[in-house]
């Protein structure tokens, strides 16, 4: 890409032990991966500690790369309350680094981002993973998967943002309808 990106976004799949951050930026109809990580937090230290860290990562991913887009993973409703609650602390330390910064906040259950990515709310991590290599080009696996549903996080924005159905022409009928609109985004081996 060597014009300026149109739009950068920012995708967190919160966490209180590893946090996933992911950000790609959209030139025209091109997606390019900027950055794709986690933060390893120590299960030992404070939880209050670990909550500032969070933070403190997002608003320097949020000065470095300047994105204009952030958006979030939401948390997964279980059966353990405690996990819950500590995640849901995670989400929101993040959450508030980014409306702090100015941003507006967009957040997708996993199903969501799931659904976005491969066609199927019920994929498993592998096969998100997999789609992310052939959408964005990516030869390198990722040491967390976090990473990954990060990364999913911000290209499901990109396309739940509309920017990628109204680059087509208007409103699709159906994936037929997008292959034939969208043939020059197509890879084949």
């Amino acid at each position: 890409m060597s014009e300026k990106p149109s739009k950068i976004i920012l995708g967190i799949d919160p966490g209180t032990l590893v946090m996933g951050y992911g950000i790609i930026a959209v030139t025209g109809q091109q997606m390019q991966l900027l950055e794709m990580n986690v933060l390893k937090l120590n299960a030992k230290k404070d939880q209050h500690i670990r909550l500032e860290q969070i933070h403190r990562k997002v608003c320097e991913l949020i000065l470095e790369y300047k994105p204009n887009a952030f958006a979030i993973e939401a948390p997964f409703f279980g059966k353990n309350v405690q996990s819950m609650l500590k995640l849901g602390r995670a989400q929101g330390v993040a959450i508030a680094a980014a409306i702090q910064a100015g941003l507006e906040v967009s957040e997708y259950s996993p199903k969501k981002v799931k659904q976005s990515i491969t066609g199927n709310g019920n994929a498993d991590k592998e096969q998100v993973w997999h789609m992310l290599q052939r959408i964005l080009t990516i030869r390198d696996i990722p040491d967390y998967l976090d990473a990954s549903d990060a990364l999913a996080v911000a290209v499901c924005h990109h396309y739940q943002s509309g920017t990628a159905l109204t680059l087509t022409g208007g409103k699709l009928k159906g994936w037929e309808d997008f292959l034939k609109k969208n043939a020059h985004r197509i890879k084949t081996k």
